[in-house]
């Protein structure tokens, strides 16, 4: 980095925690100073000492058009012109529900919050409420944001408890979520034979997405919906990453299978705090002020971030524009294991969707453990290469990765160049 990211490193630092609103951008994984981004255009973004870089981070995923499609902005900006927030109803909160509640046949109420946290925290509350249960099963490596049930890690033994992994959640909490290994459909069956009457929910992203990108396997989704339906539980599919992002109709359409709770985010924000929980009527009308399970929001449904929301979800219903996404998604992958393989390193990449991942080891990871297994010296090394050649991924061995439509062939070859250069060198 040079000077004037620099400088505004060390002013955040004198105000901010670590510099930054979300560790992951202090960088503290990868080393070095972050870029402090002004600006971004189609697939590239721009810091503050000029440099561009063809970003594969996009907002951590919303971004699905690119930076700044001006259909987007326009729709944003109309939005603004009318007043930025109300606190009271829009007629766009009720054209943003319809339109979730047509794309994801899942969904027969959904309610618009503000963050994916916000969405997760809720959703897990409602099945609580609903099933007067209090036990939660998740999944080792998956992240549904920082409300106190989910920041546990696992036990110590297959079956155990799991415990705080961040200071400020009591153990107390924590003694209600089970953490099962990701892709172990014998653990979530021993589970519920041993729980099965306490169990509230199973929460789950289809595709891991924070763990870096993990596949699950089809097998594994198909265990949970037949648990939760024999045992009177809720499964809720964690699409805050993967909703719009992995086809048109979230990892549930790609893997058919119907969840009763959904969680979203990202996209269906077009890259403004938006998200929403939604799922069957019987479950969703327990949300007040129908019923007793209570959530409220001074700026959810705020009508700048619907308005670019459904923008975002119109434009992507084009004809072809997932197949489209997903080709050059996968040209990317393709590119970089070729790199790879032709400079004898050990790596692998794959995507679903929009979404890819890249693993510092000899094969794709299948759950916690083996991406623990990745070379995190080598991508570090690999990461700042591509970086000071342009190319931006999140600085983290741990994230997944995105690919737009704003990419276009052109880009995706820079950056394959790019990284055999970088191959050669690591």
């Amino acid at each position: 980095m040079t000077q004037r990211n620099q400088q505004l490193f060390e002013r955040a630092q004198k105000r901010i925690p670590g510099g930054v609103n979300s560790p992951v951008r202090a960088f503290r994984s990868v080393g070095g100073t972050p870029p402090f981004l002004v600006r971004g255009k189609g697939s590239r973004v721009t810091d503050a000492d000029g440099a561009a870089y063809i970003d594969y981070v996009g907002s951590w995923g919303p971004l699905i058009l690119g930076h700044a499609h001006p259909e987007v902005v326009a729709a944003t900006r109309e939005a603004a012109l009318g007043g930025l927030s109300f606190g009271a109803p829009t007629e766009s909160e009720v054209e943003m529900a319809e339109l979730l509640c047509r794309l994801l046949p899942s969904l027969d109420l959904v309610r618009l919050v503000n963050s994916g946290t916000e969405a997760t925290m809720s959703a897990i509350r409602l099945a609580r409420g609903h099933t007067g249960r209090d036990l939660l099963i998740k999944f080792e490596g998956c992240y549904h944001g920082h409300s106190d049930s989910l920041l546990v890690k696992a036990g110590s033994g297959l079956l155990t408890f799991g415990n705080p992994s961040s200071g400020g959640v009591p153990a107390d909490v924590a003694r209600h979520t089970l953490v099962l290994g990701y892709n172990d459909g014998e653990a979530v069956e021993q589970a519920f034979a041993q729980h099965g009457e306490h169990i509230a929910a199973v929460i789950v992203e289809p595709v891991a997405g924070n763990m870096n990108l993990v596949a699950p396997q089809p097998e594994f989704l198909h265990g949970l919906r037949a648990q939760c339906t024999r045992h009177g539980s809720v499964l809720i599919f964690d699409e805050v990453m993967t909703g719009f992002r992995v086809g048109p109709a979230g990892a549930q359409g790609l893997y058919g299978i119907r969840p009763d709770l959904t969680t979203l985010g990202k996209v269906i924000g077009g890259g403004m705090p938006l998200a929403a929980f939604g799922g069957q009527r019987r479950i969703m009308e327990k949300v007040a002020p129908l019923g007793p399970v209570y959530q409220a929001g001074t700026l959810s449904g705020n009508p700048l971030a619907v308005a670019a929301g459904l923008s975002t979800l119109r434009l992507i219903q084009a004809p072809g524009f997932f197949a489209a996404l997903e080709r050059k998604t996968q040209a990317l992958c393709a590119g970089l294991n070729a790199a790879a393989a032709k400079h004898g390193a050990a790596f692998s990449a794959q995507s679903i969707g929009g979404m890819f991942g890249l693993y510092f080891r000899a094969g794709c990871p299948r759950h916690f453990a083996e991406v623990m297994q990745c070379d995190k010296d080598a991508f570090n090394r690999f990461f700042h290469a591509m970086l000071d050649a342009g190319h931006y991924f999140a600085p983290s061995p741990f994230e997944a990765g995105f690919v737009s439509a704003a990419h276009s062939d052109a880009d995706i070859a820079e950056t394959i160049a790019a990284a055999d250069r970088a191959f050669s060198r690591l």
